[in-house]
């Protein structure tokens, strides 16, 4: 191989510069290719081929051309081992390698899980699904603060995943159910990333697994219902109480009860009808109101307000729904089961200290179903959109096993107790205090 300089004097611009090629030979083959250097005629060595002193820093770009001349070389010695054949393409990248774009700089998940949220808000999603979303990202950048590390998708990996978790499970001691929708929106959010913003997420998402755990859900009698309605309350706690019983007879969650306004409301034959849509899912519900839950609206009727009950701010309900519970007498013991630490504690606690607002939801259900309300029914009254949703309910009442195993065990008749539900649940007229 045979390399040469030669000044293109006939390509010379309007300043009067040339530019400095060079010509290899290969054998039989015979490349030349600029080098990206130029100068005078007066400034170039043609016996010598390179610059002269009166270049400026002509030594500097003297080392140039001999390192180009080196990297030929050396490219030309890995061509002949392979037995491969020298291109001009090649000799133009030998030359003026491409240099690889440098890596973005790493930065707080913060801002990137914003843009999701901004996306999520324009296409429509409901402000339940934004605040969660909220939520999910003050814990990540809550995570990066903790570790010292940003949540970077192109670098994140199974260590850095199990890092995120041991986080939420022992530093935010969340519980799993809490967990799994964190990761289940992390998912989401590298997935919207991946596919729509075209980062190269460095992990594949059928990896970040974490599941779910099943909770008891806790649910209300009838016996249960009809002591709240006759309980003895502080003038404070009355609506309070009433409220929750209103979502015990209508199965509304507490975003909805708190939206409920004077267009809800509508006169169906002889009775009347709530139609709403629902704040979580944006499913249209239609429910018939009962003779108790009529009572509780009519209990509170005022034209000049604009919304239909007085509802707190959720954690002021659930505050002083424990206070109700125990005015109630619901103080029997509870079986509390938590996870952590990778093993399950269960302990005794009053109920009332485990009753919320959503315990009027999933009391609607169950007892529901007790009176005999086909499943399918019941899931267009709670607006879920499989039924799957709504047969967890099912699965949880244990009083018709109980009657079945005390037919077959004690030879006892099993008893029809829809009858006595009608006037224990339905139609429990709420106290006038």
């Amino acid at each position: 191989m045979v390399t040469q300089f030669v000044l293109r004097t006939d390509k010379k611009n309007k300043a009067g510069l040339c530019p400095v090629h060079l010509v290899v030979y290969f054998d039989s083959v015979r490349l030349k290719c600029g080098t990206g250097e130029m100068c005078r005629p007066a400034d170039w060595n043609i016996d010598k081929q390179k610059f002269r002193s009166s270049y400026p820093l002509f030594e500097d770009a003297n080392d140039g051309l001999k390192l180009l001349a080196d990297n030929v070389l050396a490219w030309w010695r890995k061509l002949r081992a392979v037995g491969e054949v020298p291109t001009l393409t090649g000799l133009r990248l030998v030359l003026r390698p491409q240099l690889a774009p440098a890596p973005p700089e790493a930065a707080s998940v913060y801002g990137l899980y914003e843009q999701y949220r901004q996306a999520m808000r324009a296409r429509g999603y409901s402000r339940e699904t934004l605040r969660q979303h909220l939520v999910a990202r003050n814990w990540f950048t809550d995570f990066e603060a903790y570790s010292g590390a940003f949540l970077d998708p192109v670098t994140y990996d199974l260590a850095r995943h199990d890092a995120l978790l041991s986080y939420l499970r022992e530093v935010r001691a969340l519980a799993p159910n809490s967990i799994y929708t964190a990761v289940k929106d992390l998912k989401s959010f590298l997935r919207f990333l991946r596919d729509e913003r075209g980062v190269a997420v460095g992990i594949e998402l059928r990896k970040l697994v974490a599941k779910p755990a099943d909770t008891p859900k806790l649910y209300l009698s009838a016996a249960d219902l009809e002591a709240l309605a006759s309980a003895m309350l502080p003038a404070n706690l009355v609506a309070t109480r009433d409220v929750f019983l209103f979502c015990c007879y209508t199965g509304l969650r507490y975003s909805d009860v708190s939206a409920l306004h004077a267009g809800n409301l509508q006169e169906w034959n002889g009775g009347r009808l709530l139609r709403l849509v629902q704040s979580k899912t944006r499913a249209g519900v239609s429910i018939y109101l009962s003779a108790a839950a009529s009572a509780i609206l009519d209990q509170y009727a005022d034209p000049e307000q604009l919304r239909l009950l007085p509802v707190h701010p959720n954690q002021v309900m659930n505050k002083y729904l424990k206070r109700v519970a125990r005015l109630a007498g619901l103080t029997r013991a509870a079986d509390l089961v938590s996870t952590g630490n990778g093993g399950i504690s269960r302990s005794a606690v009053p109920t009332c200290e485990l009753v919320t607002m959503h315990t009027a939801r999933h009391t609607f259900a169950t007892q529901s179903l007790l009176r005999g309300m086909p499943v399918e029914v019941l899931q267009k009254v709670l607006g879920h959109k499989k039924i799957q949703t709504t047969l967890i309910y099912a699965k949880i009442i244990e009083d018709f096993q109980h009657q079945t195993m005390r037919r077959i065990w004690d030879g006892e008749a099993v008893t029809d107790s829809s009858a006595g539900l009608d006037s224990q649940i339905c139609a429990v007229e709420p106290s006038a205090a």
